[in-house]
């Protein structure tokens, strides 16, 4: 049989011998930005409690199975890679950090290869907890490790890094660990701003309302209130189900007051606003879209908000726009028209109902227009910091002389940042709106 590991960066398994898929072999450069923890320390002073009856070595788990785990490392999109006493089989589990003893369910079995598992309650806490500043901590799929210290999440990006170089892309750890200037591997940057980075959040609308799992004892669905109506942001692993957002750690707070407003509004049966259901494909209100920038004048935000529909009509929207326009720092919204039965929130029609169609950011000196469907970095101060290792990587000689290619450039801010070194940037985007905003 063959031997098995499985990578705590990507939680893939590998296989001992066999040919790696060409587009898995993957280099990284730089990494920035993880995902941010809460504050301050919040050691648990829980009694312990009772666990299952370590397993054999041969342990091979059975769906809806209890059990207890250890968890070793953190995997791609911050899964825990668990196991169980005495044995080497895997189980991924949401929630699960690197130290941590925990209790959890086993959810789906993997070909037999490896086994997804929901957590259940913490046996014993890492040695990096902090206490998670959001409610919704461990049902949301945007904040999985803000109950780790922001030093230990660097730590483990380091390691996801050196794991992908290393079992992906076959680079000796020796020159991985080297201190040289030009060692492949450097340090990650940390971000100074671990709340409230993100200029884009896209929430969504959905008819079934996610019940936190703490509420829950089984895993069949359970409609909360407002018959089942929510706006927020999808269950990890549900298309369908829609955790209810009121407020969230990760957007700027003009961006939250913009939540809390269309919150206490789109429900009102007078209105007679649906949200879009996703088996029946039928409703109104798909998404909602926020998205923060910069007036280049004042340095003040501005704001822009994107409601994304499947048909056209405004003034079913207006009640929602007077009362978001009373905002100060919203500039723009903009209505994007979806007839497809399917999840993108890229409309085929576009209308301004309120303001300017764009906002405006600054990156390396350089102003920039945002649009609604155009890409732009969604952490701003860390993408300054990442476009100034670009520059320092690129190496251009800046005497006029070279060309750059910046292949799927978006609103072409990293070609841009290079212009003024290069002789010509040429950019390739299959957006067109981001090529009219760059």
């Amino acid at each position: 049989m063959a031997a098995h590991a499985v990578s705590p960066l990507t939680g893939g398994l590998l296989r001992r011998g066999a040919a790696l898929h060409p587009r898995r072999r993957l280099l990284a450069v730089a990494a920035v930005a993880p995902e941010a923890p809460a504050p301050t320390p919040a050691p648990s002073h829980r009694p312990p409690s009772p666990s299952p009856a370590p397993p054999r070595k041969g342990y091979y788990p059975k769906r809806g199975e209890t059990v207890e785990l250890t968890c070793e490392a953190l995997a791609f999109k911050g899964k825990g890679v668990c196991k169980v006493a005495g044995s080497t089989f895997v189980l991924l589990c949401d929630g699960a950090l690197p130290g941590e003893r925990l209790l959890a369910r086993v959810r789906r079995l993997r070909r037999g290869a490896f086994a997804e598992a929901a957590k259940l309650k913490t046996l014993e806490p890492h040695q990096d907890a902090v206490e998670a500043p959001c409610p919704l901590a461990a049902d949301c799929g945007g904040f999985k490790t803000q109950s780790l210290a922001y030093a230990a999440q660097i730590r483990h990006k380091h390691l996801q890094v050196r794991d992908l170089l290393v079992n992906f892309g076959k680079f000796d750890t020796k020159l991985l660990e080297s201190s040289e200037p030009d060692a492949i591997l450097k340090p990650i940057v940390p971000c100074d701003e671990i709340f409230r980075y993100r200029n884009k959040m896209e929430f969504s609308f959905g008819t079934k309302r996610w019940m936190q799992r703490e509420w829950k004892e089984k895993e069949e669905e359970v409609v909360n209130e407002a018959d089942g109506y929510a706006l927020g942001l999808h269950a990890p692993g549900f298309f369908d189900k829609v955790l209810h957002v009121e407020k969230c750690f990760l957007q700027s707070e003009p961006a939250d007051k913009v939540l809390a407003v269309v919150q206490e509004t789109w429900m009102d049966p007078a209105l007679g606003l649906t949200p879009y259901d996703v088996h029946k494909h039928v409703g109104f209100l798909k998404h909602l879209m926020i998205r923060t920038g910069r007036n280049i004048s004042t340095g003040a935000p501005e704001v822009m908000v994107n409601f994304v529909t499947s048909c056209y009509k405004p003034d079913l929207l207006m009640p929602l726009v007077d009362n978001i326009t009373k905002i100060p720092e919203v500039v723009s919204v903009i209505n994007n028209v979806n007839t497809s039965v399917g999840n993108t929130s890229v409309g085929e029609q576009e209308y301004t109902l309120y303001g300017k169609p764009n906002i405006t950011e600054m990156l390396r000196g350089l102003t920039f227009q945002i649009s609604a469907n155009s890409f732009f970095q969604t952490n701003t101060k860390q993408a300054d910091v990442l476009y100034k290792l670009i520059e320092d990587s690129a190496r251009l000689k800046g005497d006029g002389s070279e060309i750059v290619l910046d292949l799927f450039c978006g609103t072409g801010t990293i070609g841009l940042t290079l212009a003024r070194r290069a002789k010509h940037v040429y950019g390739y985007e299959v957006v067109p709106e981001a090529i009219a905003d760059a």
